[in-house]
């Protein structure tokens, strides 16, 4: 099992490459369909909006009075503008003789059909029976001044006028309205004046009477409506009239028909009118009949307000009565191109409010009677939209896999491979590696190149013949290094056991320090290096006073050949108690000392600066000379490493700061180097006995 583990765990990274382009596949399809429907939840959201939003303009165009005379006129215009039917207005009647507020009711009502040439007409019927057996008329035309008709005057033809024809089951009127003036009127006062009514069919007054009934009203403004030089200039004048109507009046008194109001057949009652200037066959400044005439406001136009798939139904609320549906609209089709199995995919992504239908109604309250507005919205139109969108990104999304799994074989084919192939080779090198035949040859050939893989290959068959060289070269260096030691060792030895036996009484002072000397060579002798021996040596502790040890060593340096040492001390500070190994540190500040001598300027002194706190004291060693390169300042404490600028014939093993650092570690104390202005600082530091 663990041989198996093993086979597998070399396998592991390639293991590993392969399963994360899986995952990358993976995570790129779940990343669409997380997108998918997170995005459906957001446009269900936002539908639910819109679906208010939708109520709300409609309930606000609904209730203002322009939607409820689209309301009480359902059918209004569905036949064509022309000819003009009476509209049902929502208001009891037109206040006719006052033109501010006719017009004022006309446009707020949005009940005026326009007409080329700035032309407008409105023909309406109250929505009360008890103001009914009248039509009320107001519009506006463009005209230059107006002409009245002359008290007398039995010719129409000589005066602005207005020609009515009504028709309603089977029976038609005819009626003419001549501009009359007031005698007497300011002349700041705008041009206005009556609409006498006359029920004649003809251009001849005579024998005829005005009616009593009809009453109307015609105002022009001063200012021309183009901002035109007043001679000549169109100016907007503005009319209204009360028409009495016999069809009406009967409708109004029919007791089979009492408290149904409108008339049912209202729809069926054609009005044509026409504002004729003077002159006989001159054109209409205003027709009725006009085919350029473009319909008000009508229920129909809320269709713009739908989206796909969105339904609205206006049902009449009657007491004791079922509701009577007055429209149905529903928002035009627009399926955006989709594929099948994305349409199912969209459907099955599960969200929040999925399934639950979406539906909205208030009720518009008309003088007529209330009606209820049912908007009700259709889920599957966004749906059908987000299939649309997700058509377009399956592209995206298939690129992206491709790109995947192009880089996949590419990688696969280009560098897996090869890698398989180097491991495979190295695991031989690895077994074929023995003691006494070294690293075998790695045979990479055929993988080298000038890519990275080529050159790691070609690298590693170099670095190999290295190692190779290298580890010959070091066995045989270790092994006359040994035999010199041995052989050194032996020497040393032969004549210290001679005079061991000239000085090898107890109380000879000589024999304690011929001992140490066998045991110093001892640490030496038998050791594959000298490094190996100062790492393996101990060193015997004891209290000492710090202070008078380096007065000592400064007192006794130009013994050693190390001239000009001077000690600085702080003020006042007196014994200086620590633990150490009094040769070895000797052997340590001496090493020091040597180097600092070596590389001072000539002529300057070596000063010893010793600091003590209650934790520790600190031996500052400062030569002036040039400062340690940085990329030497890490490793001149390793063993073997020495300055190869310093031009004394390669004596130097780099072997005194090496024990300097091992013996201040076996000391419990520490040695750091570091530039200071105008040369080098060694800092050595020795915990306080007792601190």
């Amino acid at each position: 099992m663990r041989m198996l583990w093993r086979w597998l765990a070399s396998f592991r990274r390639r293991i590993l490459f392969r399963t994360v382009f899986l995952l990358l596949m993976v995570a790129t399809v779940a990343l669409a369909v997380a997108v998918l429907q997170q995005e459906k939840q957001l446009s269900y959201e936002a539908y639910r909006k819109s679906l208010r939003k939708t109520e709300a303009q409609l309930l606000a165009k609904l209730h203002h009075p322009s939607g409820q005379l689209a309301l009480l006129n359902p059918q209004a215009h569905q036949g064509g503008v022309t000819p003009l039917k009476p509209l049902v207005l929502p208001y009891s009647a037109i206040d006719f003789d006052d033109p501010h507020k006719a017009q004022q009711t006309v446009e707020l009502a949005g009940c005026l059909v326009q007409y080329p040439r700035h032309g407008a007409l409105c023909v309406t019927v109250p929505h009360t029976a008890w103001a009914g057996g009248f039509l009320y008329i107001a519009g506006s035309f463009a005209s230059g001044e107006l002409v009245p008709r002359a008290r007398g005057e039995l010719d129409v033809t000589t005066a602005h006028r207005v020609r009515l024809i009504v028709s309603m089951r089977g029976r038609t009127e005819h009626w003419v309205a001549p501009f009359e003036q007031p005698p007497q009127r300011r002349a700041r006062e705008a041009e206005s004046g009556r609409l006498t009514g006359f029920a004649v069919e003809g251009a001849s007054l005579a024998g005829a009477r005005p009616s009593r009934e009809f009453r109307g009203w015609l105002w022009q403004d001063r200012d021309c409506i183009q901002g035109a030089a007043p001679a000549g200039c169109l100016r907007r004048a503005f009319f209204s009239m009360r028409l009495p109507v016999e069809a009406l009046r009967e409708a109004v008194f029919d007791r089979s028909q009492r408290g149904v109001w409108p008339p049912p057949d209202l729809d069926r009652m054609v009005v044509h009118l026409q504002v004729l200037p003077p002159g006989d066959g001159a054109a209409p400044l205003l027709d009725s009949d006009d085919p350029e005439a473009m319909p008000p406001f009508s229920l129909q136009e809320l269709k713009s307000l739908l989206l796909p798939g969105e339904t609205l139904r206006v049902l009449r609320l009657r007491p004791n009565a079922p509701p009577t549906s007055v429209l149905t609209l529903v928002g035009d089709e627009t399926a955006a191109p989709s594929r099948p199995w994305l349409d199912q995919l969209v459907r099955k992504l599960l969200v929040e409010g999925d399934g639950v239908p979406i539906e909205a109604q208030d009720t518009v309250s008309t003088p007529l009677g209330p009606y209820r507005v049912v908007l009700t919205g259709d889920l599957r139109s966004v749906d059908a939209r987000l299939a649309g969108v997700a058509t377009r990104m399956v592209w995206f999304v298939g690129a992206m896999l491709l790109a995947i799994v192009l880089a996949w074989l590419i990688i696969e084919a280009g560098l897996i491979r090869r890698i398989g192939v180097l491991t495979r080779r190295a695991r031989a090198v690895s077994r074929d590696v023995t003691g006494a035949r070294g690293v075998s040859d790695l045979q990479v050939a055929d993988l080298r190149g000038s890519d990275e893989l080529g050159i790691l290959a070609g690298a590693l068959s170099d670095l190999l013949q290295r190692v190779r060289e290298d580890t010959q070269r070091e066995r045989l260096r270790a092994e006359r290094e040994r035999d010199l030691w041995h052989a050194v060792g032996h020497e040393i030895m032969s004549p210290l056991q001679s005079l061991m036996a000239l000085h090898g009484g107890p109380d000879d002072p000589s024999r304690r320090y011929l001992q140490r000397m066998q045991q110093a060579v001892r640490v030496l002798y038998g050791s594959a290096s000298p490094s190996e021996a100062f790492e393996t040596s101990t060193l015997e502790l004891q209290a000492m006073d710090l202070h008078q040890f380096l007065r000592h060593v400064a007192a006794n340096a130009p013994h050693a050949g190390i001239e000009c040492v001077v000690l600085e001390a702080e003020a006042g500070l007196g014994e200086v108690i620590v633990r150490a190994d009094e040769h070895s540190l000797e052997d340590v500040v001496a090493h020091v000392l040597r180097n600092a001598g070596r590389y001072r300027v000539p002529g300057t002194d070596i000063t010893l600066r010793l600091r003590a706190d209650a934790a520790s004291a600190e031996v500052e060693i400062h030569n002036q000379g040039p400062p340690i390169a940085p990329e030497l300042m890490d490793k001149i404490f390793e063993y073997g490493v020495s300055d190869p600028a310093s031009g004394e014939g390669g004596t130097h093993r780099g072997q005194g700061l090496f024990v300097a650092k091992t013996y201040m570690a076996k000391m419990g104390g520490t040695i750091r180097a570091h530039n200071v202005g105008g040369g080098v600082a060694f800092v050595l530091a020795l915990p306080r006995a007792g601190g």
